[in-house]
């Protein structure tokens, strides 16, 4: 047992997330081809759009659902509806969010551009602390319109003009489609104004998508409603990330390699539960950790990656002297 537990403190995550990243993004981008299908309440970006796709994001029944009349709602439909929250939250309960550090075909694809661009040369864009701050707060903006927008709908305040009005925004709806060759959602609705206008926006989505994901690392997870609905429940999973913090110098090496900037992961040294709403549970921190059980990644509390003084040598490439061992480091 304690072999296998230095194999996996001491692997090669990059290679193994690339590995893991390729394998679902084929199955859940083309599982479609192989007659898979996992349901329409994932907890990612597997967009229904794309006809391949072997399952569906949860935010699309969600809208759909929630825009049911207020009395059919509140009748016998409401226990779909519960059902159906309570797949999504089977899904979600045993990788919390990293579904998106490791499933989420959309995080897959950014993180593709973001080595296209490591790979031309060219220095990626960060964000101030400040700047940080507000944009965080753009996910749960748009985690409201997914649930309040049906709800309006429900009691007759919006047409149904506005059904699933985020998917039209949403440009998983616009690029995901483009990975089996189809490009028809690549045009704006005129059936209507508001047809017109929530897929001219989604155009302009999927532009800023296709250039802010390659200036900038996972650019629109820190957008991601998903995201948001992933962190609210995320203490209800069977996995986390948790911070020793009497162990922790604060060298800066975890948030150096954090795509998504969260300076928590360095700065705090009091909480134990280091999970915040944007990270990705990459675990990319573990593995630039040079100190022993400062941070962990916990399946049932129990210790599974662990950031040791081997693991990150091993894997900064550092040779030791011969014959002088953890102890003695």
């Amino acid at each position: 047992m304690s072999k296998i537990k230095t194999i996996v403190n001491n692997m090669n995550l990059t290679k193994v997330r690339f590995t893991i990243q390729l394998l679902t993004f084929i199955l859940f981008v083309y599982g479609g081809y192989f007659a898979i299908d996992f349901g329409s309440k994932l907890p990612i970006f597997a967009c229904p759009y794309n006809g391949e796709a072997a399952g569906a994001c949860y935010l699309i029944p969600l809208q759909h659902q929630l825009s049911m009349p207020a009395q059919v709602l509140l009748g016998g439909a409401g226990i779909a509806v519960i059902i159906g929250f309570l797949t999504f939250l089977f899904w979600f309960i045993f990788l919390n969010k990293a579904w998106c550090g490791y499933v989420c075909p959309f995080g897959t694809f950014q993180d593709w551009l973001t080595l296209l661009r490591k790979n031309m040369g060219i220095r990626f864009s960060t964000y101030t602390q400040t700047q940080f701050e507000k944009l965080s707060k753009i996910k749960y903006i748009l985690l409201t319109i997914v649930i309040l927008v049906p709800l309006l709908m429900g009691v007759g305040a919006l047409s149904a003009e506005w059904s699933a009005a985020f998917c039209q925004i949403c440009p998983a709806r616009i690029i995901s489609p483009m990975f089996s060759g189809d490009f028809s959602q690549w045009t704006i609705d005129f059936s209507t104004k508001t047809a017109m206008v929530l897929t001219a926006i989604g155009m302009i989505f999927a532009g800023l998508f296709l250039i802010g994901s390659f200036v900038k690392k996972r650019f629109f997870c820190f957008f991601c409603p998903m995201s948001a609905l992933h962190y609210i429940f995320s203490k209800f999973s069977i996995v986390s990330l948790q911070k020793d913090g009497s162990k922790c110098t604060r060298c800066g090496d975890c948030y150096t390699v954090c795509d998504m900037q969260i300076k928590d992961i360095a700065d705090d040294v009091t909480s134990t539960n280091i999970l915040r709403d944007d990270c990705i549970l990459c675990l990319k921190c573990i593995a630039a950790c040079p100190e022993d059980d400062a941070l962990h990644f916990d399946i049932l509390k129990l210790k599974t990656f662990s950031s040791t003084k081997q693991g990150f040598e091993k894997r900064m490439g550092i040779e030791r002297p011969e014959g002088l061992n953890n102890e003695s480091h």
